[in-house]
This record gives C-alpha cells, structure tokens and sequence, in this order.
C-alpha cells in the first residue's frame, strides 16, 4: 500500500456499530498526583476512586460491551509488564508500545493507521485510560451515537455538559443539529476554544451551546488519517511507515527507528481543530459524570472511600488517627499517620516520599516536581 495515497472506502453495508474498535491511549505521568502517580506508575495504573478497579482496568471494561476484543492499546514501553497485568485480554497485535512520549498526535494517528491497513472501513474510538465515568450506560449510548455519526462521515466528539464555569478545560461549540438516524444529540461543531477566562467560561455556561471537551473522538479512520495528511504530513508519513509494517515481523525495528522521528503534537492541533474548520467535525453533548481525576481535590471528590472522622482515608492497611480535623490521606505504606486539628489537608504517604498541602493548593503539586527534577531528585519522580 502506498503511504502516499488513501483510498476511500466505500459504502459499507456493515453496521456501523460492528466497525468500532476502541483506542485507549495511556500516557502522560499526571505530575498533579505526585508522589503517588510517577513515571514509572502513572495514575491509570491506580485504583484512585476506591472503586477496586484501577482507572485503566475501568476504561476496558466500559468500552468492552461496545467493541469486545476489538481493543488496540497505545502505551509506554516501561509500561509494558504492568498493563498486560491488569488487561491481559489486549492481543499483542494491539499493544502500540511508545519508545519515548510523543504526544495524542502520534499515539492515535498511529492507531488510526494501524487499524486502517487493517481494514479501511474502521470506525475508531479514543478513549484516555485515566478518566471516570459515570453512569456507564449513558456513556456507551453517546459513544453508540458518535458512532453512527462517524459513518456519516465525521469526526465526532463527545462533549461533556459543562456543570460550572471552569477554566481548566477546552470547550466546544454546537452548531445546528444534524438529523443523523440513530443518534439525536449530533451536532456541527462550529469550533474548538482554548481555555478561556472565568468571565468568558461563565457566558458559555449560560449560553448552552457550548460543551467541555473531554479529547474523546469518535471516527473513520480514513477520515482521520485523511486530515492527518492534510495538516501534519510528516506525522502522517510516519506513522503509515510503521502501520505498514506492523503485522510483520519487521514491526520493532521500523517502529524503533521511525517513532523517535516523529513530530510532537496533541491530536487536536493536528486534526480535530483543522477538521472542524473544515465542517468534518459534529459533537454528541452528554450529560454523563465525567472527571480527569487532575489532582488530590479530585480524588476526595469523587473516593468512595469511607471517611475517618471526616478524612477520608484511601489505602489498603492504612493505620490513620484523626482528631478536629478534615481533608483526605491516601497512604502506600503501613506507617501511622496522625492529623490533629488541622483542616482542609491533603496527605500523601509512600515508601520514600510525602507530601502535605491543602486541597484548595492541590493544583500547586506539579511546582513541586517540577522543584525536584530541577534539583536533581529524579528518583523519585
């Protein structure tokens, strides 16, 4: 197959909901979340809910009654051993090992010629592995929505109902509604906006057209690789070389000398915003709970860990004692931990590093590593 050319798949008379195969990228470190999220732990390979699911293992499970087995998995190569532990049903075929991070570009453009060489008629779906979800249901009736609107020939994205005016996610704004059989909620989008300002994020929240844009995309794979092309054809180039040869035996070493080379760019740069100008984006809006667990606030939000005197305590063996005080403690070791009348507070203890702040400072945690790195205090990182 020539990289330099796609070929268009025709019409399929297969039902669009039997071409869907799920992409779970895991990357990304989550330096908010240290000490317990590191480099060689990052937070999808924890169970940061008391759920008894880790995040990864939770994004399989949601996604598997949509695409069954039909799951390609873009992570690491340091974590390798841990995710085939905790998804041991991803077929080797299906693990895209990253050498070095590169960005959701490369990740799901890789993804998106793998699965194309494979069959053109594909429909994709990208799905970060450290997010949380709720109620499931209404998320795989969104995800079945944007994949009916994907067969009409679009990059879909599901756009979260934003529930306060925040300024720490991207947003989407709706166009007109599209009338796509099986799926009620698509929408144009009329465009992707940057993180904006309080006052701004308050306007769009009373507006009503406008969702959060939770980096979930939902589309034909030949459309996306077609955009690819168009706006970053060295990533495209790239990533069709190691697509090419991945079902071969020459898979590690045309993957080993190509990734490195690839440019560094998020998927929405490199597709999404370019598609939407455009017109080749829609948007499924959902009301489904939906949080990126970004930092310590979060967890003590959404744990169903049960609460010590008003701490909630997350760790399996924590021995904490509590008096007069509030906040979260999420422990990896068995040491006694004893908070005294003090509010608010966030504790983080593991074998060879602590943390303590507040939950209102919990954003403030990546200075921190940022502190260490430049220190010299990689070990820990």
């Amino acid at each position: 197959m020539n990289t330099q050319n796609l070929v268009e798949p025709g019409l399929s008379s297969v039902d669009p909901l039997d071409r869907f195969y799920a992409v779970i990228p895991a990357g990304g470190v989550g330096t908010r979340l240290w000490p317990l999220s590191r480099a060689a732990a990052p937070k999808f390979l924890h169970d940061l809910t008391g759920s008894g699911s880790t995040l990864i293992r939770a994004t399989y499970d949601r996604l598997e009654p949509l695409s069954g087995s039909k799951v390609l998995l873009v992570t690491g190569e340091a974590h390798r051993e841990a995710v085939c532990r905790q998804l041991p049903e991803v077929a080797d075929g299906n693990l895209v090992l990253e050498t070095e991070p590169k960005d959701s570009g490369a990740a799901i453009g890789l993804a998106a010629a793998i699965l194309y060489t494979r069959d053109p008629d594909t429909i994709m779906g990208s799905f970060a592995a450290d997010q949380v979800i709720s109620p499931v249901e209404k998320f795989q009736d969104s995800v079945r929505e944007a994949i009916r609107t994907a067969a009409t020939g679009k990059i879909v994205t599901i756009g979260i109902k934003p529930t306060h005016p925040s300024t720490g996610f991207g947003y989407i704004r709706m166009g007109a509604a599209l009338n796509v059989k099986g799926a009620p909620s698509a929408h144009a989008v009329e465009e992707f906006v940057e993180k904006p300002s309080e006052e701004i994020a308050e306007k769009y929240l009373a507006s009503g057209d406008y969702s959060w844009n939770a980096g979930m995309f939902v589309a034909p794979v030949e459309l996306m690789l077609r955009h690819l092309k168009a706006n970053e054809p060295t990533l495209y180039e790239g990533v069709m070389e190691m697509a090419l040869a991945w079902d071969t035996p020459e898979r590690v070493a045309v993957k080993n000398r190509v990734w490195p080379t690839l440019p560094k760019i998020a998927i929405d740069y490199a597709v999404a915003e370019p598609a939407a100008d455009a017109g080749d984006v829609a948007v499924i809006p959902a009301d489904f709970s939906w949080d990126d667990v970004g930092d310590f606030a979060a967890i003590a939000r959404l744990s169903s860990a049960a609460e010590n005197k008003n701490v909630k305590v997350i760790g399996e063996g924590a021995r904490v004692f509590t008096e007069d005080s509030t906040g979260i403690v999420v422990t990896d070791t068995t040491r006694v931990i004893a908070l005294i009348g003090i509010q608010d507070v966030v504790v983080v203890d593991t074998p060879d590093a602590l943390l303590v702040t507040t939950r209102a400072h919990s954003q403030l945690v990546k200075k921190a590593v940022d502190g260490l790195k430049a220190q010299g205090e990689t070990g820990v990182l």
